[in-house]
C-alpha cells in the first residue's frame, strides 16, 4: 500500500483561525485528515495547508478553491456589521459564496456554526420581544425578526439541495477557547480584565446584569464544539439536523466569578445596583496594558486584539436567563462534556504559558 496516498477525507475549515476554526483544525490535523485551512492569516505552526480568500468575493473563492476537492466543509466565520441587514446581506452571502465555489467538489458534508441569537434575536433586537422559555429546544420556531443566522441556513439548504450534500447547523453559547485578534472571546477578555485589576489595585469587578449574576446559564467550549462539528459531518445518522451545542453543565455567576477571581488571586466583587460594564471600567486601561506587556514582556502588546469588553458586556449584560437544552445531540449518540470552571482555567493556563497574559 503507498503510504503516501491521499488522505480519503479532505476537511476545508472556514475561519480557521478564529476561536473554533483553529478548534477544528487542531483537532482534524491530530486525526490524519488532509485538512485545509481558509483564513486572512495562516495558524502558527499548523499542519493544515493554508488558502486566503475574500469570503465576500464569489470570484475570489472560484479562483483559490478552483483545485480544491474537500469532502468536508466546516464554516466557522462571521464578519460583524453595522446593522442587521448588513450582517444578512454580507453573512449570508458568504455561505452562498463559499458553496457555489464548491460546486464542482466532492462535497459530502457541510457544518455551520451559528448561535444562541437564533433564539434571542440579534444584536439590535437582542432579548426583545417574546422568546421561547428555557431550556432553548431546537425545534422552536425562528423569531418574527431579522436575522442573519436564519439567511445562513437558508443559503445552506438551498446549496445542500442544489449539490446533495447533507448538513448540520451547530448553536453554541458564548464560546470560549484559544485565539488571540478575535472579536468574541470571554475567556481572554476576563484574563486581560483580571491583569489590569492587579497592575492597578482594584478588584475584579463583575460586569453584567443582576440576573445573569443569579440566574443559571452555560457555556461552549470551543474544543467540544470542534469535536460536535466533527461528529455531525462524520456520523451518518446526524446529519441534516440543526443542535444546541454546550458544555454539559449549568452555573450561575454568583458562584463562577469568586472562583475565576481566586484563580487569579484578586479581590472580587459581585453585581452590585447596577451594570458595570468593562467598556466603561476599562476605559484608558491601554496605558496600564503597556507597563504589563513590558512588565511581563508579554507577545502582544496590543490591548483591542486581547480584550473585546463589548462582547463580554453584551453577555454578561443580558436581563435574561440563557440556558440551551443537549437532549437531542445526546439521544443522537453525542457524549461529549465539559465542565465550564475547567476549561476557563485550562485557557487561563495556556495564555500564561503562551506569554499572551501575565
Amino acid at each position: 500500500m503507498d503510504t503516501h496516498e491521499t488522505p480519503a477525507r479532505t476537511a476545508l475549515v472556514v475561519g480557521a483561525s478564529g476561536i473554533t476554526g483553529s478548534a477544528i483544525v487542531e483537532q482534524l490535523t491530530s486525526q490524519d485528515w488532509d485538512v485545509v485551512a481558509l483564513s486572512r492569516t495562516p495558524l502558527p505552526g499548523s499542519m493544515a495547508r493554508h488558502l486566503s480568500a475574500d469570503l465576500r468575493s464569489a470570484e475570489s473563492l472560484e479562483m483559490v478553491l478552483a483545485p480544491e476537492r474537500p469532502t468536508h466543509v466546516f464554516f466557522t466565520a462571521w464578519s460583524r456589521q453595522a446593522t442587521e441587514k448588513e450582517n444578512i446581506e454580507v453573512n449570508a452571502g458568504m455561505v452562498r459564496n463559499l458553496l457555489g465555489a464548491l460546486a464542482h467538489a466532492p462535497v459530502e458534508h457541510v457544518a455551520l456554526m451559528t448561535g444562541l441569537k437564533h433564539y434571542l434575536g440579534p444584536f439590535e433586537a437582542y432579548g426583545q420581544g417574546e422568546m421561547p422559555d428555557t431550556p432553548f429546544l431546537e425545534e422552536e420556531p425562528r423569531l418574527p425578526v431579522d436575522n442573519f443566522y436564519y439567511a445562513q441556513e437558508d443559503e445552506l439548504w438551498a446549496a445542500a439541495e442544489r449539490q446533495r450534500f447533507r448538513w448540520s447547523v451547530h448553536r453554541a453559547h458564548t464560546v470560549i477557547g484559544h485565539a488571540v485578534g478575535n472579536a468574541m472571546n470571554m475567556a481572554l477578555t476576563l484574563a486581560a480584565q483580571a491583569a489590569i485589576c492587579r497592575e492597578t489595585g482594584r478588584p475584579f469587578v463583575f460586569p453584567g446584569s443582576e440576573t445573569q449574576w443569579n440566574s443559571l446559564t452555560d457555556m461552549t467550549d470551543a474544543t467540544l464544539l470542534a469535536e460536535h462539528m466533527i461528529w455531525a459531518a462524520t456520523t451518518e445518522t446526524a446529519g441534516d439536523e440543526a443542535y444546541n451545542v454546550v458544555n454539559g453543565d449549568i452555573f450561575r455567576w454568583r458562584r463562577m466569578w469568586p472562583a475565576l477571581a481566586d484563580y487569579f488571586g484578586l479581590d472580587w466583587e459581585g453585581y452590585q445596583e447596577a451594570p458595570r460594564p468593562l467598556e466603561e471600567q476599562m476605559r484608558g486601561a491601554e496605558d496600564s496594558w503597556v507597563r504589563i506587556v513590558a512588565q511581563h514582556r508579554l507577545a502582544e502588546p496590543v490591548l483591542a486584539r486581547v480584550a473585546s469588553w463589548w462582547h463580554t458586556d453584551a453577555d454578561l449584560g443580558r436581563p435574561i436567563e440563557v440556558v440551551a437544552d443537549m437532549s437531542k445531540s445526546r439521544l443522537a449518540g453525542f457524549s461529549g462534556y465539559r465542565r465550564t470552571q475547567d476549561c476557563f482555567t485550562r485557557l487561563f493556563d495556556r495564555y500564561r504559558a503562551e506569554r499572551i497574559v501575565p
